[in-house]
């Protein structure tokens, strides 16, 4: 009995240093962390191992896929293309070499998305690779980059047609994060945005401007007189608010008030124009006087953007 407990002990010690001494099983690629998904991928394009067949060795995988097989239909699948991805390195130019990812090792491949383990840094440092001209010189200080957002999270690649390309659906593409402004814009005073008939990147580059809230020019009012040029000016008599911020008065993505206003006349003019007289007199009944009746200050001071005329000190003329 005792030689028999012995045995029993030896044989549970040897298979204890058996399974010690067999290599330790990759961690599957489903159950990596993102940091631990990185240094995969670091390591993986560190040896360069990419496939003598290119997209044919993933599309024995992945043929069947209706979403990957739309890459062909776009200009990222278009071999012709000196700068399209098939014309190089096909698939593995954005997703990483292939290595043994279609073998059993099952090593893993760079992904886009939502879905993605890898931070949006990361998965945007391949898409920066090749778009890198003047448009995207400001991407690493925009507000898009520095909140984490990611190229594909805008953009779509393997489609024939992006949405954020399209004057037709760029506007609900951006309005599927900034709700804020899609409530502006559907107001009964706004840009024609709600009709397509104008875009978000008319006025703002998403990949950022060295200008305020990623304009596509130098301050807010070049960028209202790239459409209103009548205002531009100079003029004899200026009024000071309208030549510092075209938004001192008008909320660009739409307003409850005529003309995009952020308030009604006399409160608006009350803002700036206090205990001075008439302009800051109490209504008590609107539409009894010209204080508070029809256009209210415009009533008399009509030229509010400033006026040439010799006697328009008083924008009245």
């Amino acid at each position: 009995m005792m030689n028999k407990c012995i045995i029993t002990k030896l044989l549970c010690v040897i298979f204890t240093f058996a399974c010690l001494s067999l290599p330790v099983q990759a961690t599957a690629w489903s159950q990596l962390t993102g940091e631990q998904l990185e240094q995969q991928l670091t390591e993986k394009f560190a040896e360069g191992n990419y496939s003598k067949k290119g997209a044919d060795s993933c599309l024995m995988c992945h043929k069947k896929n209706p979403t990957v097989m739309a890459i062909f239909d776009g200009v990222h699948g278009n071999s012709s293309q000196v700068n399209s991805p098939m014309a190089g390195l096909q698939c593995e130019a954005c997703h990483g070499p292939l290595g043994k990812h279609n073998k059993a090792g099952k090593e893993p491949m760079i992904t886009f998305g939502k879905e993605s383990k890898l931070p949006a840094q990361t998965q945007n440092s391949v898409c920066l690779g090749c778009h890198n001209n003047p448009e995207q010189m400001a991407w690493h200080s925009s507000s898009h980059n520095l909140d984490q957002v990611a190229c594909s999270d805008c953009h779509s690649i393997h489609t024939d047609k992006d949405p954020v390309m399209d004057p037709l659906t760029v506007n609900d593409s951006c309005t599927s994060c900034h709700s804020q402004q899609k409530s502006a814009i559907n107001k009964r005073s706004s840009h024609p945005l709600k009709w397509d008939r104008m875009t978000c990147v008319d006025c703002h580059n998403p990949h950022g401007s060295l200008s305020e809230s990623a304009l596509n020019h130098n301050t807010i009012n070049d960028t209202c007189y790239s459409c209103h040029s009548e205002k531009r000016g100079p003029v004899l008599w200026e009024h000071a608010p309208v030549t510092e911020n075209c938004a001192n008065c008008h909320n660009p993505h739409g307003s409850v008030n005529e003309a995009m206003l952020t308030y009604r006349a006399p409160q608006l003019c009350q803002q700036c124009h206090m205990d001075d007289g008439h302009a800051s007199r109490v209504v008590q009944q609107g539409g009894t006087d010209a204080f508070g009746g029809g256009k209210s200050c415009l009533n008399c001071h009509s030229q509010i953007h400033g006026s040439n005329h010799p006697a328009g000190s008083k924008l009245q003329r």
